[in-house]
């Protein structure tokens, strides 16, 4: 098996967070999204490398003790091998360092297995928001994890 290495997101690394973000997602973020993010003194993203190229990320928005997760994806050549469980995990240590206290997030309802991870990772379901995503209007779970 080859080396899984996770790193700080560079702005080097967004060309292959792409391919990875329009293999995701049916409405993917654009190149000026990731750039303003690695801006953003509140935001935090995190690369997985295989042969030192990006293939799976994560990020988070850090307001107070709070860290909302905003993406995880890894691309589909290289899912069910950890990498999601390896990015979030690491994610959640950098961010308790700093003080966070508290995570949440939303997975879409039909996503399985993202919310199965998400609770062997401690997340809870808290709720619901109807209709949240605009490509289908599928609801979304709400999940917390409390440090």
């Amino acid at each position: 098996m080859q080396k899984i290495v996770i790193e700080l997101m560079k702005v080097d690394d967004i060309k292959n967070v792409l391919e990875v973000e329009e293999k995701s997602f049916t409405i993917p973020w654009h190149k000026e999204s990731f750039e303003n993010e690695l801006k953003n003194n509140l935001a935090l993203y995190l690369v997985a490398k295989v042969e030192n190229k990006a293939v799976g990320y994560v990020g988070v928005w850090r307001v107070l003790d709070e860290g909302h997760i905003t993406n995880v994806a890894v691309h589909p050549d290289y899912r069910r091998r950890g990498i999601a469980k390896a990015l979030v995990s690491e994610l959640l240590l950098l961010c308790e360092k700093d003080g966070i206290t508290s995570f949440t997030l939303e997975v879409r309802k039909s996503n399985k297995v993202a919310y199965e991870l998400y609770k062997k990772l401690g997340f809870k379901e808290e709720g619901i928001r109807k209709k949240y995503y605009a490509d289908n209007n599928e609801d979304a779970i709400i999940m917390w994890k409390k440090i």
